[in-house]
């Protein structure tokens, strides 16, 4: 009896699993192999597209291996259509070369293959119909994709953060809760520079339990997140001309801290991962050794019986070279310092009375804030304009681009400006919950410094201290430079510190309505909050209001 194969292919993965493509077509072949009292040894699936070589097509490739494995055999491959078989003239004569070598015979349901000069014809000109239908689809797809993505609904695989999803029978993309949050924390994490870099981007991706046990995040993926504007609710195809385009899905970031993070992608290159960070030793390149200023190392010795932890200087000119200190000394002293640095309970009543009114007067001008970004884009658009007139009296290839490019930017520079105005007096959280959340940290920056994770411990580290710390062995820490919030607190706390009247040592200027200078007291006479007007500005230069607004 004479052995046969069957060969079935439906254009993708969906038809296959949604459809009943695959088991029409066997089921087909299989009546057919009957009635020619053939018997069907194989049948070789694929769900991939037929056109390019179908040497990529893996149930192809597994049938000529079947064939090439019994070169003495006298086979029929059976298929149900010549589409089926390829989708491009050229791979049809190759694939039909191919098989005809392992001497096997094609046969086709719906096509009838003659060895004559017209067979020949007609079989090319079947393969060659097929071959342009197939582009004619690809056309009028792209096409279609490319007026949804046009009034900005996305077409492909969605980014981690989101997900498909169906409303009313139509599929849209919806954030993915599971995992947005921590997306979210990376990117603004990235652009405040909470996160140096890339690497720590990545590493603080993957250590977080909504990414347990799936792909983990490597430098380059970590780097397409940060480039992706997909979650600042917009995205671009110059290659399909598709301008900057606002989409349909929600954004999880603004578009101002997406320009945030390319300029940081594009400014000071940062090296890759330190593998010597480790929660084991968190003080490793932020505490300075006293007498020579290097970085002190650190590492485990082996003893009799176990591992010990330790600092110490590596620089070889240093008299404390090789000197270790006990891990558990040095940061029992850094913890002992950050508990000095908690402020008393009436420095926080006299904190939170203050920012009480400065934020009330914040949102009274946010108000008024909106309206100058509302004008700031009737300003752009009107320059958009001009440049478009230009762009139709010039005649140079090289001068229409750069006013192309020139309304690219004013373009990503009136997102900027209408968002701003949307956000205007509309405060991420309200006072009480963003007082309480900074004042949890100043007021005990060690609950922060016991979390088991490294990148909470560099946070402590950078956002207390302004400087690297330095440690001299038997002694301890030296004086350390801390951030301004703790600068201000501590200035409140002194014993020769006083708290000034509201006119300071400057006068007043009513209402603050161009600038509000607040003097602390004489312990810290450059706390101060200065308010600045304008669109391209952020209203309050000082980090500890950021950090509470």
């Amino acid at each position: 009896m004479t052995k046969a194969v069957i060969y079935c292919r439906v254009s993708n993965a969906k038809q296959r699993t949604e459809g009943q493509g695959l088991d029409s077509q066997e089921h087909r072949c299989r009546e057919y192999a009957k009635s020619r009292g053939y018997n069907v040894v194989a049948v070789f699936p694929d769900d991939v597209s037929g056109g390019g070589d179908f040497m990529n097509r893996p149930g192809m490739v597994g049938l000529i291996n079947h064939l090439a494995a019994e070169p003495q055999s006298d086979y029929v491959v059976i298929f149900d259509d010549l589409k089926r078989f390829a989708r491009d003239t050229r791979f049809h004569l190759i694939l039909r070369e191919t098989l005809a070598g392992f001497g096997a015979r094609v046969e086709c349901l719906n096509f009838i293959f003659e060895d004559t000069p017209e067979g020949e014809f007609f079989e090319i000109l079947n393969a060659a119909q097929g071959e342009l239908e197939r582009k004619q689809n690809r056309r009028q797809t792209l096409q279609k994709m490319g007026v949804h993505l046009a009034h900005g609904r996305w077409q492909w695989a969605v980014p981690a953060g989101y997900r498909w999803d169906k409303v009313q029978g139509r599929s849209h993309v919806v954030i993915d809760e599971t995992n947005a949050s921590a997306i979210v924390e990376a990117l603004e994490g990235y652009a405040s520079g909470r996160l140096d870099s890339q690497a720590e981007v990545k590493r603080f991706l993957n250590v977080r339990p909504e990414f347990t046990g799936k792909r983990r995040f490597t430098n380059q993926r970590a780097k397409d997140i940060l480039s992706n504007m997909f979650y600042a609710g917009y995205y671009e195809f110059p290659k399909w001309d598709i301008p900057l385009t606002k989409g349909e899905h929600p954004a999880l970031i603004s578009f101002e801290t997406h320009n945030k993070i390319q300029a940081r992608l594009k400014g000071k290159a940062y090296g890759p991962s330190r593998k010597d960070l480790s929660v084991d030793f968190p003080l490793r390149g932020f505490v300075g050794c006293a007498e020579c200023g290097h970085g002190l190392t650190a590492s485990w010795s082996k003893g009799r019986n176990k591992h010990h932890p330790y600092y110490m200087c590596f620089q070889k000119d240093c008299t404390s070279y090789r000197k270790s200190i006990r891990r558990d000394v040095i940061e029992g002293e850094f913890e002992a310092m950050l508990g000095d640095l908690k402020p008393s309970a009436a420095i926080f009543a006299i904190a939170k009375s203050m920012f009480t009114k400065l934020w009330a007067f914040r949102e009274e001008d946010q108000q008024k804030q909106s309206h100058v970004f509302k004008s700031e884009v009737v300003k752009l658009d009107k320059e958009v304009e001009g440049l478009l007139d230009r762009i139709v009296s010039a005649s140079s290839p090289a001068v229409i681009a750069r006013y192309e490019d020139r309304i690219d930017e004013i373009e990503k520079r009136k997102i900027v400006c209408e968002e701003r105005a949307a956000q205007s007096g509309k405060p991420y959280q309200g006072f009480e919950e963003s007082f309480r959340t900074a004042m949890d940290y100043l007021g005990n920056p060690q609950k922060l410094w016991a979390s088991e994770h490294i990148e909470h411990k560099r946070a402590v580290l950078k956002m207390t201290f302004s400087d690297r710390l330095t440690y001299l062995r038997g002694e301890g820490f030296r004086t350390p430079k801390t951030t301004l919030p703790f600068k201000v607190l501590g200035g409140f706390q002194a014993k020769k510190s006083r708290v000034v009247h509201p006119t300071g040592f400057e006068p007043v200027i009513p209402g603050f309505v161009d600038r509000c200078l607040i003097q602390f007291g004489h312990g810290c006479k450059r706390a101060r909050i200065i308010w600045k007007n304008g669109p391209d500005l952020n209203p309050l230069s000082c980090r500890f209001c950021h950090l509470l607004l």
